[in-house]
């Protein structure tokens, strides 16, 4: 057969229900289509009320959230912004949309997100930065204790991207709710989707106020169209929030249909020693958005030649993210090593791992069809 003619195995595919329609129906029957309306305010309170963040403010997308948190912390030319390095690119862009300078921050072998310590040795190289900007990979926390202790000492900002980690618990908090500012992404292949959007939260009243500001043009109370700032056109529309209202509904068994596809890889794999799936931390509740495997040093099978047999299949895969001090728009930046020998652990995990189909729309069969190309992969 055909790969075109076998069923198509997602990724992480968009899973609609009955009630995102019943909101966007309210949106078309009241003619709220523009931005703002009610399911703009209500999309926002109901985040709130889940996350427990004090104040939201709906956006067309997570990489606007980021944006505007480094513009309330007047950021700019001839700053410094250290950025996790193991992330997508939209974590660390918004620093260049400011002229500011990215500092990439190495991962840590224990949850893969951004290393305390190669932060410390950061704040050595760089004393003064204006913000530290943490991307929670896969939707597993990093050590926040450690991370938000190293800020605190130097009184530098944390600005969470909880892009991934929607739902994501550390210590009991929502990830996005403990730092100065966090970010949410409802992108279509998220675990919950606005088809595309985002929500920037912070405990600071005035500066989610401000954003709101930002968002909307920056137009000033005024008759007429009046304007003392930039501004940008990044607010969420009310169409849009009447689907992420409708998955809000859902977060809770889509977070635990994740978390079952990661434990029946996990299990899946148990004998195989050359596989080991992307670690958790064992002081959060990780929403495991994707489920990562990572391969055995000196083993001969390669990332690759597992998404070719996946791919074969018609199965959709992907590689690890390639670490942003790799990319060639980033060349020139700096990078601290969590490694003393300077190797990077992001570059390890990039050249090591994958990301496993992780859709919770598969079925028995379907996860059963691609353990069993991963196992070949191993001659098991």
């Amino acid at each position: 057969m055909d790969k075109k003619e076998k069923k198509r195995i997602y990724l992480s595919s968009p899973t609609m229900h009955d009630e995102e329609q019943k909101f966007v129906k309210e949106a078309f029957d009241t003619n709220w289509i523009a931005p703002l309306g009610p399911n703009v305010t209500a999309f926002e309170n109901e985040m709130t009320a889940y996350t427990k963040a004090a104040h939201a403010t709906a956006l067309s997308a997570g990489t606007a959230a980021i944006h505007l948190a480094l513009k309330l912390l007047d950021i700019g030319p001839g700053d410094v912004v250290f950025v996790s390095d193991l992330t997508f690119s939209a974590t660390c862009n918004p620093i260049v949309y400011e002229g500011a300078t990215p500092v990439f921050i190495d991962a840590e072998p224990d949850t893969w997100n951004m290393s305390p310590e190669a932060l410390k040795k950061a704040f050595e190289k760089y004393p003064h930065p204006k913000a530290v900007l943490c991307a929670y990979l896969y939707g597993t926390p990093a050590k926040i204790d450690e991370i938000m202790a190293v800020c605190e000492a130097h009184h530098v900002p944390y600005i969470e991207d909880a892009a991934e980690s929607l739902g994501s618990t550390y210590k009991g908090k929502h990830t996005g709710t403990m730092g100065k500012f966090g970010i949410y992404s409802f992108n279509g292949n998220k675990i919950i989707t606005t088809s595309g959007g985002g929500m920037l939260v912070s405990e600071d009243k005035a500066a989610v106020e401000k954003a709101l500001f930002l968002a909307t043009q920056a137009r000033d109370p005024a008759r007429f169209y009046l304007h003392s700032q930039i501004g940008y056109n990044y607010r969420m529309s009310n169409v849009v929030a009447g689907i992420g209202r409708g998955q809000l509904l859902h977060l809770d068994e889509h977070k635990a249909r994740k978390q079952a596809i990661y434990r029946q890889y996990k299990e899946a794999f148990a004998d195989i020693p050359e596989i080991t799936m992307n670690p958790l931390n064992p002081d959060g509740d990780a929403n495991n958005w994707l489920s990562g495997m990572l391969i055995g040093k000196g083993c001969d099978v390669t990332p690759d030649m597992v998404m070719d047999a996946l791919d074969e299949e018609n199965i959709e895969s992907r590689p690890v993210w390639k670490p942003m001090h790799e990319q060639p728009v980033y060349a020139k930046c700096d990078f601290i090593p969590h490694n003393g020998d300077g190797s990077s652990v992001g570059s390890n995990v990039f050249a090591r791992g994958l990301c496993l189909p992780s859709d919770i729309k598969n079925t028995p069969e379907d996860m059963a069809l691609i353990i069993g190309i991963v196992r070949k992969c191993f001659g098991r």
